[in-house]
């Protein structure tokens, strides 16, 4: 953590500081738990003052809820940057790993919008939504599939489009866990991403 960052970010403009603040607050959530989400703690080791932080946040729990919405801002500003496929497998594969990249990526706000990393803390109605809207890109690649006829044409695409996110989901928090190793963590995310694609793909003569 270096006490200069504050004097490196200011002058790129203000959203570029909010987000090196962010970044480190994750940084000294993760590596040292919810006791180091202070005002105090977090201001030191960007160099700047108790102010900075309360003129961008407000108090500690609007630390935790910027935490939790940029987590998912980032996550969809990444799959909203995937280039468009005319064949919509290849774009839902394509947001796939896209999903897991930002996930690697940005493992210590994951674990915030995930792993319940801030004890007690409730996101806002705000928060949800916004979280909400990081998979739209995902429910739009799911109904080109119903469109195109790839999936079942019964199928419902919320559902469709939370059992594929469940088996990403799951696939990375053991991988964040350390339960893959980085040989099979990412054959393991495909196969298991795949097999909840075919749960709905529509079989020719059925």
């Amino acid at each position: 953590m270096s006490g200069d960052l504050y004097t490196r970010t200011q002058a790129q403009g203000q959203e570029a500081l909010r987000a090196a603040l962010l970044d480190l607050a994750a940084q000294l959530l993760a590596a040292e738990g919810a006791a180091a989400l202070t005002m105090r703690r977090i201001a030191t080791a960007a160099g700047c003052s108790t102010t900075v932080l309360y003129r961008h946040f407000g108090a500690k729990d609007g630390i935790a809820e910027a935490l939790y919405q940029e987590g998912f801002a980032r996550l969809r500003r990444s799959l909203e940057a995937v280039p468009p496929s005319a064949d919509p497998p290849t774009h839902l594969a394509d947001l796939g790993r896209a999903y897991r990249v930002n996930a690697l990526t940005e493992r210590n706000l994951y674990q915030v919008m995930f792993a319940g990393l801030i004890p007690g803390f409730t996101p806002t109605p705000e928060a949800r939504a916004i979280a909400a809207a990081s998979l739209e890109v995902l429910r739009e690649a799911v109904r080109a599939c119903v469109a195109a006829g790839v999936f079942r044409p019964d199928v419902d695409v919320d559902e469709v489009t939370d059992i594929i996110w469940a088996a990403a989901h799951g696939s990375i928090t053991l991988e964040l866990a350390g339960h893959f190793t980085a040989e099979t963590a990412e054959h393991r995310y495909r196969t298991l991403t795949r097999a909840a694609v075919d749960a709905f793909v529509q079989v020719p003569g059925a």
